[in-house]
């Protein structure tokens, strides 16, 4: 039996631009999901969710992606979480060249599906890992990065970006524009999330980013101006890199960027009425700075605040189902048990 477990992340610049080989800046936080595997004897897989907001289930299958569990959950997300392990699978199958392995999978996840946290992420990262190290065919951390791309492209027919699944595996802050990936340095920064206990469809939502921006130019000025905010927020961080704590300046200076980077998704139309409630809530607060985090449509929004304040504020906002306070999570994937 082999146990991996990877983080959950925030945006704190540059989703849906990225997509368009803008560069983002997520940062990995502390909410983790966690893989158990145990190889088999036949070529069945054997998945068991003890949460990722579904409820539970368990489905057993033979490999031909046909299974799926009956529970009481939008459809669509069902399909995807399936989806994800079943990708996962393959790319671990394919790795350690076995296409006739199969699994007991158990999967536990303190990261919301579809919030914007990097749900299907760290289940993939933590997944491949786990899976390759079983079979005795561990992966360096990049590929596994790689492979878990590999697995949400497949998934999210061709949308997805490598800041996910790159950010889950390697940890910290990352920058990614395109192909290049890096990780960067950055202080602790004191991250608080809202939640409000939804999920956007993130291919609609990519999709309808694409629209906007094939039929009107001031759009595409638009995610170019994401970038451009992304940029300058790097340059902030690259030179605030000496520092454990941020300064005051640094976090006035963040927090003005990624109100305007909300903005700036908003015009793009993939904010919703719940998360800029949350939005203006933490900035009533007292926060530096908030912004939605991820695809959007409902989900989570990411603040920037040392004080309880908006943290308070959040849990007396109607529409808020949850809010909590996020550490920078400097460990990537990891071994949890073999």
């Amino acid at each position: 039996m082999t146990v991996c477990s990877a983080p959950g992340k925030v945006y704190l610049f540059g989703e849906h631009a990225v997509v368009y080989g803008e560069p983002a800046v997520p940062c990995a936080v502390e909410r983790r999901a966690t893989v158990t595997v145990e190889p088999r004897d036949d070529d069945h897989v054997r998945v068991t969710a003890e949460d990722l907001s579904l409820d539970g289930f368990t489905v057993e299958y033979d490999g031909s992606s046909e299974g799926r569990p009956d529970v009481d959950v939008e459809r669509s997300l069902v399909d995807a979480a399936m989806g994800y392990i079943d990708a996962a699978v393959a790319q671990a199958r394919d790795a350690a060249d076995a296409p006739g392995a199969g699994f007991d999978i158990t999967v536990e996840s303190a990261i919301p599906l579809g919030a914007g946290l990097g749900s299907s992420a760290a289940v993939v990262v933590a997944g491949i890992d786990a899976a390759t190290r079983a079979l005795g065919e561990p992966l360096p951390t990049r590929e596994v990065a790689e492979r878990a791309y590999r697995a949400e492209f497949e998934v999210q027919d061709g949308q997805a970006s490598r800041a996910d699944t790159f950010c889950s595996a390697m940890g910290g802050a990352v920058r990614v524009e395109g192909d290049d990936c890096e990780r960067i340095d950055a202080p602790n920064l004191p991250f608080v999330v809202g939640f409000d206990g939804g999920a956007g469809d993130t291919g609609a939502l990519v999709a309808g980013v694409r629209e906007l921006k094939e039929r009107h130019g001031f759009a595409a000025d638009t995610v170019e101006a994401i970038g451009d905010v992304t940029r300058e927020g790097e340059r902030l961080l690259a030179d605030a890199a000496p520092e454990k704590r941020p300064s005051p300046d640094l976090l006035d200076e963040l927090g003005e960027l990624m109100d305007f980077n909300h903005g700036l998704l908003s015009a793009l139309g993939v904010s919703s009425r719940s998360l800029d409630a949350m939005v203006w809530a933490a900035r009533e607060a007292g926060a530096y700075g908030a912004k939605l985090t991820g695809a959007g449509g409902g989900g989570c929004i990411v603040a920037l605040d040392s004080t309880d304040r908006t943290e308070t504020a959040l849990s007396f906002t109607q529409g808020c189902e949850e809010s909590f306070r996020a550490e920078l999570a400097t460990e990537g994937v990891r071994v949890e048990g073999e």
